[in-house]
């Protein structure tokens, strides 16, 4: 699914403004990555690109359509969002029953998910690699299982764009790896992602477009390799970044470093 966003802005009421110039396209294919500081307002741009806070100018388009003139339920049919992963309230349900809310936006208002539903279900976890979990009550498992089951929850919707806010924020090594597998199989298997990160080399890595968001300027939009240079890297961050390659298994790895400065040692 294509989508676009032409000249967005967003503001709090009066306030000095925490998005403007907003430009850039996705042809829903591979995966779109989003990269910038904290506070530059990169949760807030999927929000407003997804119609769940307003642009204060601009507008989204998908498929060549202004989010406008879409109804909510054929929109959420073909999109699916997985925001920062937090315990949800409803950490009294099983992993299974929270992953069957992904159906909400294809049933009825007072309808119950039928067999075909809790089959998607076992689909999705299966793809997250958690069926095993299915039973287990969201309060107790890992941080990292309960990403996955997010994610999960928004493949049994079968969305054709996937937008993902930090999935792999506050992850372990392992549990990093993890999710990102399971993205690269979804893209691999003709998912488009929208993925926003705080890491470079994992967009470096999976990306042919993005767009870099500084904070109190301007997002730049481009292909990975003139975004994803150690001098955009260094001006996005504020500290000095280097971009070396590993050979790792065959396999040739970016990795990306915020070089500290020398301490300072004084004389004496």
């Amino acid at each position: 699914m294509r989508c676009e966003v032409l000249n967005g802005s967003f503001s709090y009421r009066a306030g000095e403004p925490v998005l403007r110039d907003v430009n850039f396209s996705f042809d829903g294919k591979g995966v779109f990555a989003l990269l910038g500081p904290n506070g530059a307002g990169k949760t807030t741009l999927l929000k407003c690109l997804l119609g769940l806070m307003p642009w204060s100018s601009g507008e989204s388009r998908f498929d060549g359509r202004p989010l406008s003139d879409w109804p909510r339920r054929a929109f959420w049919s073909r999109v699916a969002y997985v925001p920062q992963a937090r315990l949800p309230n409803l950490a009294s349900l099983s992993i299974a029953e929270f992953v069957v809310l992904g159906r909400s936006a294809r049933l009825g208002a007072f309808a119950s998910p039928g067999a075909r539903d809790w089959a998607l279900v076992d689909e999705a976890l299966d793809t997250v690699g958690i069926r095993s979990l299915a039973g287990r009550l969201c309060s107790e498992v890992s941080g990292g299982q309960l990403q996955l089951a997010a994610i999960a929850r928004a493949l049994a919707d079968e969305p054709e764009l996937l937008v993902l806010d930090e999935p792999e924020s506050n992850l372990d090594f392992r549990n990093q790896a993890g999710v990102l597998s399971v993205i690269d199989r979804l893209v691999d298997a003709g998912l488009g992602v929208i993925l926003n990160t705080h890491f470079p080399a994992h967009a470096l890595l999976r990306t042919t477009t993005g767009l870099l968001v500084p904070k109190g300027a301007a997002p730049i939009f481009g292909k990975a390799e003139a975004l994803f240079t150690q001098k955009r890297l260094t001006a996005l961050f504020g500290i000095d970044v280097a971009v070396r390659t590993l050979d790792v298994e065959g396999r040739t790895v970016p990795v990306v470093l915020a070089v500290e400065p020398e301490p300072h040692h004084p004389a004496g």
